[in-house]
Order: C-alpha cells, then structure tokens, then sequence
C-alpha cells in the first residue's frame, strides 16, 4: 500500500510536535517526518538550497529526535520519521543509542532518514569537513547500523573509530529502522545501494528519474531492486504525478509543509488526505 505523509519544520512558532502529530493520525495519514537543524551561523554561504525566508526556520527547529519521542507518546499507528537527520551533525555512538531508543517507545515506528546538510559552516561547526560530509555519513550511517547489530560493536574508519563497545538498547525493528538517504545528487542511488535501505529524492530538485536511476544502480552492483524503497519527497499535489510515481513502484509521497502554510497545517492535511482518497480509489 502506498503511504501519505508530511515533512514539518518543527519550530518554536508553529503548532507543538504533538499537536501535529495527533493531527496526522487523526486525518488518516500514515507518516509524519521532521526536518532538523542544530543552528544558522549568522554568516552562511549561499548555495542552491538557501532561501531568505527559510533561515529563521532552519534556526528555530526543535530537535527532532525529542520531538519524534514525544509524538510517539501521543500515537498508535503514524510511522516517525526523521527528514532528515543530519548525520554530520551528530555523535555515531549516541545517536545509535537515540534512534534505538525511540524505535523502542514508539513500538518499531521509526524511520531514519539521513544527509550531510546543506550549510557549510554549520556542519564545520561540528568538526566535520564540508567537502568530505559525504564520506562522514556513510561511515556514520554504517557505524550506527553496526551498533544496531552487534554486541560488542566495533568500527575503524577515517572518520569514525572505535573499539569494541556494549550499547543497548538494540532497535525493536529487525535490522534496526530502515535508513533512507534524503539528497539529490547524481551519486545518491549508487549511496543508497551501498549503504542504505532507501532513497527520499525531493521531487523538483532530482534532475534524473529517481526509479529508474535506483534501479539501474541495484543492476550494476548486482542488488535486487525491491530491496529497497523510494519515497517521494516534496511530493507535488498533482494525482497525475502520483498515479505515475505509484503504478511505477514508489512506496510513499512526503509533501512539504513550507513556513509559510505552518499556521494552516489541519488544511494542508486536508489536501493530502483528498489526495490520497483519490489514489486509492483509483487502484
């Protein structure tokens, strides 16, 4: 079955975590993603992704792995999902621990979506190069799925390192939450194959077609395609994009929420949930 979701920014401003999430589950949704950002140094570069209304925003996110706790306390049945987790921001070895911990109290909910991030001297503030960020989040990204499987967990890499290491609680989820890489580079599904379970391509940004470049990329390293699951990201609200995007294998759409429609977000639940009506009817 083809899901529905939305991707909220978070902030202090708009309507709490919770609200949102309960909002989600009542309208018949079946995911909720927050975005998340540590913080906007006050001098940025400007690149493709930066948008003067977008930098109050990005400053103002609550943390999402808390926020997506404290939803998972409010509902049953709404898959939560990080959209996405900037790995390049984050400790290995303590968000394993996060990200098993809220796969725990949402009952094996989580889905774990992750990228590098988009501002440069944010992510340095960090300590991570900005023009290795790629490289730090696949070895994060494999450090985190190793602690998920083992006891004792190891891992030695360039940019991740260390010695066996007991660390529990394991994800509920078998295999521990599925990890979704949310970019849109040309070099993403060749990252998915690698490393992940799962692509997030934002639907206007993609230049290529992010099926049949996944699948082209599981044929070259041998993989089997249904091993992996797309969600379209920044879905538009066009049924006919959906209908195609749907009857060619893609497994959910996860529409935007821009700041701007954050104090209307029960009618752009609304919209969705039409939207959805009318895909499954025409199954």
């Amino acid at each position: 079955m083809v899901r529905f979701g939305v991707c909220v920014l978070p902030t202090d401003l708009i309507l709490s975590p919770t609200e949102i999430a309960i909002a989600v589950e009542e309208k018949g949704l079946d995911m909720l993603f927050f975005a998340e950002n540590s913080h906007v140094p006050v001098v940025h570069r400007k690149n493709s992704y930066h948008r003067p209304e977008m930098v109050q925003p990005f400053a103002r996110m609550h943390d999402s792995l808390t926020s997506l706790a404290a939803c998972a306390a409010v509902t049953q049945r709404i898959q939560l999902g990080t959209g996405v987790c900037l790995l390049t921001e984050r400790d290995p070895i303590t968000t394993a621990k996060a990200v098993a911990t809220l796969d725990h109290i949402s009952n094996g909910r989580v889905i774990f979506g992750v990228a590098g991030g988009w501002i440069k001297e944010a992510i340095e503030n960090h300590g991570c190069p900005f023009k290795q960020r790629w490289e730090v989040v696949r070895e994060r990204a494999i450090a985190i799925k190793t602690i998920w499987a083992s006891d004792p967990a190891e891992y030695h890499g360039k940019y991740v390192n260390f010695e066996k290491i007991t660390s529990f609680p394991k994800p509920l989820q078998k295999n521990g939450p599925p990890i979704y890489i949310g970019s849109n580079s040309s070099k993403v599904p060749d990252r998915v194959v690698d490393y992940a379970d799962g692509w997030m391509p934002i639907y206007d940004k993609y230049e290529g077609d992010p099926l049949n470049d996944l699948n082209e990329a599981c044929l070259k390293k041998g993989r089997d395609p249904k091993d992996f699951t797309t969600l379209l990201f920044g879905a538009p609200r066009d049924i006919n994009v959906l209908e195609d995007f749907a009857t060619r294998g893609c497994k959910g759409f996860i529409f935007l929420v821009p700041p701007e429609q954050s104090d209307n977000i029960p009618s752009v639940l609304d919209e969705i949930k039409t939207l959805k009506d009318l895909l499954l009817k025409s199954d």
